[in-house]
């Protein structure tokens, strides 16, 4: 058995602990013969221990913030770690500019109604503030600024504890639970306890530390659906360029397929050929527009080094094009890079096994299940894999025709770990039932059920497979606001 304290709040890791969560600290000197031909020994240290939390979640994108926010309006006392200098992840830190799927109720919902009185949000025809949907929207853009202060200002009120710049580096279990995380930041190392984690990381660090089962990409390994980056970008004119900007001015397919063939052209012309062959913009507010151009083909996002220099690859092309464009003059003129993003966006990362793995039978039969969290209906969208097998059409559905299909709760609740969920693009789920249902619009309800049973679980000293979601949907629906 651990011996970590459980009643107290901040208290120090006995010794039987400290060489499992050992690492090196500021100042520390090293041990004699601790350096090696190939390997380093890090010398042991206690780590603070806070047990202050009953949920703890694990990266702040759209499913992170989600379920924090809902674990804490339905009573938990909730932490918070995000790697990045804000909420939000692919939408603010990657810039994404773009909400796909946000067709489902809950705080999807909450969120357009928030940014509609901020005046920071685009399209969405089809929405009436304090009722359902009553049709996929398409065309939801967003301010990427306004959306980092809404999330900041709801995590604020809800009771969040919010902590940045702090990464998960090291899980410890008492036999098959999860009971102590361990973080790094400027702070340090720091060890967390708490009765229900939640994996909200995207590439399923957590589970991946945990000891989990894992996939990531088409084998266990990759290959692995690109990498992107999105910038902002300032225009001179957006009107003059509508027809080049996506949900400005239309939203069909058609129209999409319009905007990616002559904005295509018009890099061409300015003499770039783009690592994607289906670049597109998107209206954010006034002149100011999101743009994707560019596609990293191959890269495992578990791989710092490969992300790293992807992620300097990208930014180069984008401006890149980007100069390239202006010195075309006239619509083009004065175009400028406002900002790119700190995280380039990444589509696959690690899937942590669960007790329900979404397969690709799924999404082609329509599968439904008593315990589902959300009706997917995204299509299968799988970017190429390598260049030049992207120019037509850009991406490819392998012949599938997605029917509506339930993602249940036994995908949200790992396999290998007790009191471990997961939610967003890291939850279980084969390769082809990733790429429809890894949306952001998908990731806001899996948060809310997240959120909801560990709550649950927690306030009840039940783990989360133990409650039924009966129970978790009915707390879920109390958290949600008009």
């Amino acid at each position: 058995m651990s011996t970590i304290p459980t009643n107290t709040r901040r208290n120090f890791i006995g010794s039987g602990i400290a060489a499992a969560l050992a690492a090196p600290w500021l100042g520390t000197r090293a041990a004699e013969k601790s350096v090696g031909p190939d390997r380093v020994s890090e010398p042991a240290r206690e780590v603070p221990l806070n047990d202050d939390a009953d949920v703890i979640v694990c990266g702040a994108g759209p499913a992170g913030v989600t379920a924090a926010i809902t674990a804490a309006r339905a009573g938990a006392k909730v932490r918070l770690f995000e790697a990045h200098g804000a909420l939000g992840g692919v939408w603010t830190n990657s810039l994404l500019g773009y909400l796909l799927d946000f067709d489902k109720p809950g705080f999807n919902q909450e969120l357009v109604h928030k940014l509609r009185e901020r005046d920071a949000i685009h399209g969405g025809v089809n929405y009436t503030p304090g009722k359902a949907f009553t049709a996929p929207i398409q065309g939801l853009t967003y301010h990427p600024e306004e959306m980092k202060l809404l999330l900041e200002e709801l995590a604020v009120l809800a009771g969040v504890k919010v902590q940045f710049h702090t990464r998960v580096v090291a899980a410890h279990r008492e036999g098959r639970r999860l009971t102590t995380i361990v973080t790094e930041s400027k702070s340090g190392r720091q060890a967390w306890r708490a009765p229900v984690f939640i994996d909200t990381t995207g590439d399923g660090d957590l589970g991946a530390l945990a000891g989990c089962e894992f996939e990531i990409g088409i084998e266990k390994a990759c290959p692995c659906q690109p990498l992107s980056m999105v910038a902002l970008l300032l225009v001179k004119d957006a009107r003059a360029l509508s027809d080049l900007i996506f949900g400005d001015t239309s939203t069909s397919p058609s129209e999409e397929a319009k905007a990616h063939k002559a904005l295509f052209a018009e890099i061409q012309r300015a003499g770039v050929d783009p690592s994607y062959a289906r670049p597109i913009m998107f209206p954010v507010r006034g002149n100011l527009v999101t743009a994707m151009f560019n596609h990293e083909y191959g890269i495992n996002a578990t791989d710092a080094a490969a992300v790293s220099e992807a992620t300097m690859r990208a930014r180069r092309e984008v401006n890149q094009i980007v100069r390239a464009l202006r010195q075309l003059g006239g619509v083009w003129e004065g175009i400028q890079v406002v900002a790119t993003p700190e995280q380039i966006g990444i589509r696959d990362g690690r899937r942590i096994v669960g007790r329900y793995v979404v397969r690709k039978e799924d999404v082609i039969n329509g599968a439904g299940h008593e315990d589902s969290v959300v009706k997917a209906h995204g299509p299968v969208d799988v970017h190429a894999l390598k260049r030049g097998a992207d120019s037509v059409p850009g991406y490819a559905n392998f012949g599938i025709q997605v029917q509506p299909y339930d993602i249940p709760l036994r995908a949200l609740i790992a396999r290998d770990v007790d009191g471990l969920l997961m939610a967003g693009r890291c939850i279980s789920g084969d390769f082809i039932a990733h790429s429809s249902y890894r949306v952001t619009g998908n990731a806001v309800p899996m948060g809310e059920a997240a959120g909801a049973v560990a709550a649950l679980a927690a306030q009840t000293k039940r783990l989360p497979h133990e409650v039924p979601w009966a129970e978790g949907a009915a707390v879920a629906a109390k958290t949600r606001r008009a």
